[in-house]
């Protein structure tokens, strides 16, 4: 008789490009994006928790290839073996495409213009790399249904305040802006954009905005030689140029280059190149506005800036554009110095909605990269990597139990973590063992002679831990790291304690 193959296990693996966030990453997440909510509350803007899942026509502009539903996103087909299958499904890609079909479907009964934030996890079907997942958070805040730059300017200096409010330090932070008609204006002025036939120069124009695109890559010189014949990378590869007379490379690299000491400087600047163009034109005069509008609030170019080098989302802005870059130096993982770099962006898109609606309706915001904002809190010492655990209280005797939950409730009513040990507490020193791996700052400990004489022993771990690493056997007994106390000082102690190891 053949023996009965037992079932396989499964593997305890993550699976490829997803990972498992534990205590301190979560904690640390959920305080950053507390404080941002109270910043774009503060603004002004509701809260939107819109469904994970979203159609695949809903995502509309995410969807590359209508022959593969799939490519992409994480999608599905309901009912696909039925008679007649039902939608495609897909876990959303990002917060922007759910607040167009939200708006959309509800704006009968929300204000206008609709100001909301919106927080969570976005999925990716991509390929993973080094620090690259394809399940993420994101932060937005968005205003719908106002075409005013007034909202830009507001998008932008609330940027700079969650960027201090969560700690990071005026000096260490810009918000750049520049605006995509204004890149439409010196493409027409260039002579690759025809406002009369916007499908004409298409392929150069591609080039020239893709060339754009990989300024910090390839530098001034690089993104030259592609507005020109073309240019060879170091494995020898050749990639065609836009073909540009040197007229009309030095338009467009003139607007690369366009940035001065003053945001009245780099307008005049950029006004100077886009004239001639109507569409150019009114990107200045945007511009000019947002930038009197922060002047007006406060926030001058220590802050927030006027760069034409910023250039993300070619296809998709319709407007102004903006990105929060962090300028402090970090190590990489070669131990070269570079800047931390960008951690949030976003601008004006006008098309989005009107997919749903054939209406046009002026829409602008910002996502913040909650992954990266958060290593930049860590680098700059503002998250530390490992969290405070709660203080635990020993068990001497399990007899006892009652007396120990009694402990733990008094301190957690004072607002002090506290937990008691629920393992065996046959060996009292896999019990300290244990508050260690918690990074607990203090055990409690009753056995029953402190019982009976109505005392605790209160053991601070953080001083017990200097003292056993660093000082003498004379200073180890002139800064003891137990004390006793009456058991009715439990809380103040502990509370005395742990003021003690904040400052």
């Amino acid at each position: 008789m053949a023996k009965t193959k037992k079932p396989s296990r499964p593997k305890a693996e993550t699976p490829k490009g997803f990972r498992d966030y534990f205590g301190a990453e979560v904690t640390q997440r959920a305080e950053m994006l507390r404080r941002i909510a109270g910043v774009y509350h503060r603004y002004g803007f509701d809260a939107l928790e819109s469904s994970a899942v979203e159609t695949v026509e809903a995502l509309g502009k995410f969807l590359p290839d209508v022959d593969r539903p799939n490519e992409g996103v994480f999608a599905w087909q309901e009912d696909a073996e039925a008679d007649r299958p039902g939608d495609w499904l897909a876990l959303r890609y990002d917060l922007t495409a759910p607040l167009a079909r939200v708006y959309a479907q509800h704006r009968n009964d929300l204000p206008t213009p609709y100001r909301r934030y919106a927080m969570g996890p976005v999925w990716r079907n991509e390929k993973p790399g080094p620090g690259r997942f394809r399940q993420f958070y994101q932060c937005d805040a968005d205003t719908v249904g106002t075409a005013s730059p007034a909202a830009d300017a507001e998008i932008c200096a609330m940027l700079a305040d969650c960027l201090e409010e969560v700690g990071i330090p005026r000096g260490d932070y810009v918000v750049r802006i520049n605006n995509r008609k204004v890149l439409n204006g010196v493409m027409e002025v260039a002579g690759v954009l025809d406002p009369a036939d916007p499908e004409k120069f298409a392929e150069e124009r591609g080039i020239v905005l893709r060339a754009i695109d990989k300024l910090d890559r390839l530098g001034l010189d690089g993104v030259r030689a592609l507005l020109g014949e073309g240019r060879k990378d170091e494995s020898g590869d050749f990639t065609k140029g836009a073909g540009l007379s040197e007229a009309q490379a030095d338009t467009v690299m003139g607007f690369m280059q366009a940035k001065r000491d003053t945001g009245a400087e780099t307008v005049a600047a950029l006004a100077k190149l886009v004239d001639g163009s109507d569409t150019g034109q009114s990107g200045v005069a945007e511009l000019e506005a947002i930038a009197d509008l922060l002047a007006a609030a406060g926030y001058g170019p220590d802050r927030i800036e006027i760069d034409p080098s910023v250039v993300r989302g070619l296809g998709y802005y319709t407007g102004p554009v903006f990105e929060a870059e962090l300028t402090f130096e970090i190590t990489d993982e070669k131990g070269r110095p570079r800047q931390f770099g960008s951690v949030a962006g976003g601008g004006r898109y006008d098309d989005l909605v009107k997919r749903f609606t054939g209406q046009e309706v002026p829409a602008t915001g910002v996502s913040i990269g909650v992954d990266r904002l958060l290593a930049a809190l860590q680098a700059k010492g503002r998250m530390q990597a490992q969290e405070q655990g709660p203080v635990v209280v020993t068990v001497m005797d399990r007899e006892r139990m009652a007396d120990y939950q009694a402990m733990v409730a008094e301190l957690r009513r004072e607002g002090i973590r506290a937990e008691v040990y629920l393992g065996n507490p046959k060996n009292f020193g896999n019990q300290l063992k244990y508050a260690d791996r918690r990074n607990s700052p203090v055990a409690v400990i009753e056995g029953g002679n402190e019982k009976a004489a109505g005392v605790v022993q209160i053991k601070d771990l953080v001083l017990g831990a200097q003292i056993a690493e660093n000082a003498t056997l004379e200073e180890w007994k002139d800064r003891p790291s137990q004390y006793e106390v009456p058991r009715a000082q439990l809380v103040e102690k502990v509370r005395e304690i742990l003021a003690g190891q904040q400052g």
